[in-house]
């Protein structure tokens, strides 16, 4: 069960739609049970997520530039707008970062773009091993004490996905409106 887990974590940073916080939530409930042990299922997540994530951040630092600089990497992604995400990451690359990591799907495009866009592995990796430490200690905390059946893990982690789509909307949208702000104040002055 704990090779399963660690696993599907380490996975969801390559295939995003592995349900790696499925695994998570039915290893949380199986601790409630007393057939895994809480605290080693959040170890043994966080550890092959964040090992996944550093292992896909250097694939897109060393890699990552010959492939967009391709004839399928230029379809993908237009040479400005790699340019323009570049500047993004490196200007406000630790709070996407952190947030981002907070929203399914999204969270694996992190890594790989955050290497592309050549930011230090300290501004990268700190902000994605906080994120999964803070999602994966919550999601398994949370599924272990209060699931008493099956049937709530879905629900719970449901619940957890979409209460976290909505923070990390919220909090971005508080940041972009204060850039806003304050380049609006630049400007006009």
């Amino acid at each position: 069960m704990y090779a399963l887990i660690g696993g599907l974590a380490a996975v969801e940073n390559v295939f995003p739609p592995v349900p790696a916080d499925t695994a998570v939530g039915v290893g949380a409930f199986l601790s409630h049970r007393g057939s895994v042990v809480a605290s080693a299922v959040f170890a043994i997540t966080w550890t092959a997520n964040v090992g996944a994530a550093t292992a896909v951040y250097l694939a897109g630092r060393t890699l990552g530039r010959q492939f967009f600089r391709g004839r399928l990497g230029r379809r993908l992604l237009h040479p400005r707008r790699l340019r323009r995400m570049e500047q993004l990451y490196r200007r406000h690359g630790a709070w996407g970062i952190f947030l981002s990591r907070f929203i399914p799907g999204v969270r694996a495009v992190v890594p790989p773009f955050a290497g592309i866009a050549k930011l230090g592995a300290v501004r990268a990796l700190v902000p994605m091993a906080m994120a999964s430490g803070i999602w994966y200690g919550v999601l398994t905390y949370v599924v272990a004490k209060m699931a008493g059946q099956i049937e709530d893990v879905a629900r719970l982690v449901a619940g957890l996905n979409w209460g976290a789509i909505v923070v990390a909307l919220v909090l971005g949208g508080g940041i972009a409106w204060g850039i806003y702000v304050r380049w609006r104040a630049r400007n006009t002055a």
